[in-house]
């Protein structure tokens, strides 16, 4: 069966757990306040699309694509982003609560997490070299054995992260955030 390609469509206020997006290949896109949650967006092909306003709360991403795509004050709760394909993974949030979401083993290298929560968030394997989070909640994120070198944290808070467990060279981390390191150690900083 051939796939579908849909190009440079707009999708406004569209609720898809009524009526399900067509199974397919959507490149240049816009899905803006559309409801996803729950729905199942597996083996769907976005490629440079945006996603605004939208949201996503435990949608179903086996084998989906994101390639170059930003999403925007979305809600993407519970999201397994380690079942999506892994050639060409890209992805830009700004405004987004992606808490509970996993990223195990994700190679998502200068993403960027742009005023975002990603309370209790999975970054255990992924490498996230050159990703920024610009005042980013981060409280509970896990990061375990995870490549953050030359990540850009200056702005972020509430995270924890173990230098013994984790590649941080080169990262940049405020003076303010530096007990997010010493977590480890049980120390009080004053």
């Amino acid at each position: 069966m051939e796939r579908i390609l849909i190009e440079g469509k707009f999708f406004d206020q569209i609720d898809f757990t009524k009526d399900p997006l067509t199974p397919g290949d959507y490149e240049n896109c816009r899905f803006i306040n559309c409801n996803f949650s729950n729905t199942n967006l597996s083996g769907f092909h976005f490629a440079k699309c945006e996603f605004a306003g939208c949201n996503m709360t435990m949608a179903k991403l086996g084998k989906t694509a994101f390639r170059d795509i930003k999403f925007k004050d979305c809600k993407l709760l519970g999201l397994h982003f380690e079942h999506c394909k892994e050639l060409l993974f890209a992805v830009h949030f700004e405004y987004c609560i992606l808490n509970l979401s996993c990223f195990y083993n994700r190679k998502m290298k200068n993403t960027g997490f742009i005023h975002s929560t990603l309370h209790e968030v999975d970054f255990t394997e992924a490498d996230l070299s050159g990703s920024i989070f610009d005042n980013t909640d981060l409280e509970g994120a896990v990061f375990d054995n995870t490549i953050l070198e030359k990540a850009d944290f200056r702005t972020a808070f509430h995270y924890s992260i173990n230098p013994a467990l984790n590649r941080i060279a080169k990262a940049k981390f405020s003076s303010t955030g530096i007990a997010g390191l010493l977590d480890q150690y049980d120390i009080e900083i004053e």
